[in-house]
């Protein structure tokens, strides 16, 4: 299956570098990065002040370790631009990730930042075997979300030729797949395996498609996964890891050769795992919380940036940086829904909203298919509503619109929500199959 085994010389000398040099450009670049976001951005200077911290106490990739994290409710509470450490109007491009009613993370660019981006996404591509003059059929969402964007300009860097369908209409991918050929697609894994059943609905055996790679990203995927989807689209399947704060996808990805973990592009961004309790940073091949500091944003640069994805550090194989393990899980209650990431916070809040509903919830998570699914179970007040079902698609509309995920809405009468004995809500019931 495999198109094109990377040689030597088909890598940039960064990623064939010593740990030495590779260190040694991180620290240069780190400190930079601390100096840019404490004299650009007033809430980096505050959080160094009362850390009693300042970039210049950075003398070691270690000392890293002074400075103070830096988490999602931060991008939230500096809704829009409070984080950008350049003028607005050298900004570029904006992208935004679902957050809580009316208050997405927001992102920006600088035209270097894009250039990076796209450097490093085509970095990506070529270490998943890509190669110039390949067709790259992208199924990644377009928008404020990063994956559709993210991946075009990467390929176009690369200089393939790039197919920018986005999602959804499934019949018109597998159309354009067999008609354009592409050797390449880029999806989410769960989105992949509904084209591989529309092929076969179409009596087509995807086996025999044009597709010779498939670079998965936007949400968790397991080994099983990765296994059924070369058995049936019989092609190569390799990560790809990104968020929104810290860049976008091509934060880090596999390697053709070894499909043994993306491999973080550490000459971009510095990662630490952390103990998510306690904040300690641990060491490679520990598992904890993946915290990343970025190295050479403009427009927001991101220190120290809790994830949340729990992992750990592994040591480099096919290219001279460190790889990241499988996510086994998040130190939060976050879920990602079809590639949106959804807190059950977001959801309360749109419930809160509506007079007729009582604040107890709860969020059921199956699979459909290949797909995972939503329903939200909430309680009607006392004394119940007019039109019940009105009301739901009302809600199921709110949620759609705010947090941009469809969910199936069942409104209960009072008291239909089980209660905790315990006094924690259960606020998810997670019915997906365990997969390894």
């Amino acid at each position: 299956m495999v198109q094109h085994i990377p040689q030597p010389g088909d890598l940039e000398p960064i990623e064939r570098a010593s740990r030495d040099e590779l260190q040694a450009l991180q620290l240069e670049r780190l400190k930079w990065s601390l100096k840019h976001a404490y004299d650009n951005v007033p809430h980096y200077r505050r959080a160094f002040d009362e850390a009693g911290v300042h970039p210049d106490d950075l003398t070691t990739l270690a000392d890293l370790a002074k400075f103070p994290f830096t988490e999602k409710k931060t991008l939230r509470e500096q809704y829009p631009f409070g984080l950008f450490a350049v003028p607005r109007e050298q900004v570029v491009r904006v992208h935004a990730s679902s957050g809580t009613t009316g208050k997405p993370t927001v992102v920006g660019y600088t035209q270097r930042d894009i250039d990076t981006w796209a450097d490093i996404v085509a970095r990506s591509i070529r270490a998943a075997g890509g190669r110039r003059g390949d067709m790259v059929h992208i199924a990644y969402g377009y928008g404020l979300f990063t994956g559709g964007l993210g991946a075009h300009y990467g390929a176009e860097r690369l200089g393939c030729t790039v197919v920018p369908m986005s999602g959804g209409q499934t019949e018109k991918q597998v159309q354009l797949i067999q008609d354009f050929k592409p050797s390449i697609i880029m999806v989410t894994p769960s989105y992949m395996l509904n084209i591989v059943e529309e092929f076969k609905r179409q009596g087509l055996d995807p086996a025999r498609s044009s597709l010779q790679i498939g670079i998965f990203g936007a949400e968790p995927w397991t080994d099983a996964m990765r296994r059924e989807i070369e058995e049936r689209a019989g092609i190569d399947a390799v990560d790809i890891y990104g968020l929104s704060e810290v860049m976008g996808p091509g934060v880090a990805s596999e390697c053709i050769e070894a499909k043994d973990g993306p491999v973080i592009w550490e000459d971009h961004f510095y990662p630490e795992i952390i103990d998510p309790d306690t904040g300690e940073v641990l060491p490679d091949g520990a598992e904890g919380e993946l915290v990343f500091t970025s190295l050479t944003k403009e427009a927001l640069p991101i220190i120290r940036y809790r994830t949340r994805d729990l992992t750990k550090l592994l040591p480099p194989t096919a290219r001279s940086m460190r790889r990241m393990g499988r996510i086994s899980g998040r130190s939060d209650d976050m879920l990602i829904i079809r590639g949106v990431n959804v807190f059950p916070s977001q959801v309360e809040e749109l419930i809160l909203q509506m007079p007729a509903l009582a604040p107890h919830y709860q969020l059921v998570v199956t699979r459909d298919g290949h797909l995972d699914a939503l329903a939200v179970h909430c309680e009607l007040r006392e004394g119940g509503a007019d039109n019940v079902d009105a009301l739901a698609r009302d809600l199921q509309h709110r949620i759609k619109t705010y947090i941009g995920v469809t969910t199936a809405v069942t409104l209960l009468p009072p008291l239909g929500i089980e209660r905790s004995l315990t006094g924690k809500a259960r606020r998810v019931v997670d019915k997906r199959p365990k997969n390894n």
